[in-house]
């Protein structure tokens, strides 16, 4: 989205070596950090032999790297999260959390939302859909822990419920920071009508590494 269009090639570049981190997260920290250097050597690499308009070159290299933070480190946290014991259950319960999350917001914005949660960023959003969507979101962390993943302590339901709660919220509310910052509507076409596949991963993004980090060392 960042990206202008006489970078297109780049994009696929950058796509391409993203791609790739993205397995390289479950090598742990001195494994990524290997993987991430020689992408961020090779990219530079790249630049360097077509820099292009000398004065944007540092902004879009940065935008590379940005993506690869946002999109590779975060959904390679779901390698970690599947590797647990628990795996499986961990990653219906963040499902769960974040599509009830989703689903209370709207439907208690349109209905009382008045106030506005933050009109510079989504000015659709509502200060009462966001407060029910954390309800939510508790509701269904304390629904997991009843059905199938009973391990998981009441203490740890409410938090997890909350937690993922308000990091989905704001990973939604980045996803469209950055949408606005591209100046674009959608994040892409693949989806009509959802805006995008970045739309529907914009809240699991954020809510994958807490749930990660969570699981391995709090329970």
């Amino acid at each position: 989205m960042l990206l202008p269009e006489s970078r297109a090639v780049d994009k696929k570049i950058a796509a391409l070596l993203g791609t790739l981190l993205v397995p390289c997260v479950s090598l742990g920290g001195a494994g990524f950090s290997a993987a991430l250097t020689l992408a961020f050597i090779a990219t530079c690499f790249w630049f360097l032999w077509r820099f292009q308009v000398l004065e944007t070159v540092t902004s879009h290299l940065g935008t590379v790297v940005l993506g690869w933070f946002y999109l590779s480190l975060f959904l390679g946290q779901l390698i970690d999260l599947r590797a647990l014991q628990d795996g499986r259950s961990w990653i219906f319960l963040v499902l769960a959390v974040i599509f009830s999350g989703d689903t209370f917001a709207y439907f208690v914005g349109i209905s009382i939302g008045k106030n506005r949660l933050y009109p510079d960023i989504s000015p659709k959003k509502s200060v009462e859909g966001s407060l029910g969507g954390l309800v939510g979101s508790l509701v269904a962390a304390c629904l997991c822990k009843i059905t199938f993943l009973s391990s998981l302590g009441w203490g740890d339901a409410v938090l997890l419920g909350m937690g993922l709660g308000v990091v989905g919220q704001a990973g939604d509310l980045v996803e469209s920071m950055i949408k606005r910052g591209a100046g674009v509507k959608d994040s892409g076409t693949l989806f009509p009508g959802h805006g995008g596949i970045l739309d529907r991963l914009d809240s699991l993004l954020f809510a994958f590494p807490l749930a990660s980090l969570y699981a391995r060392f709090i329970v």
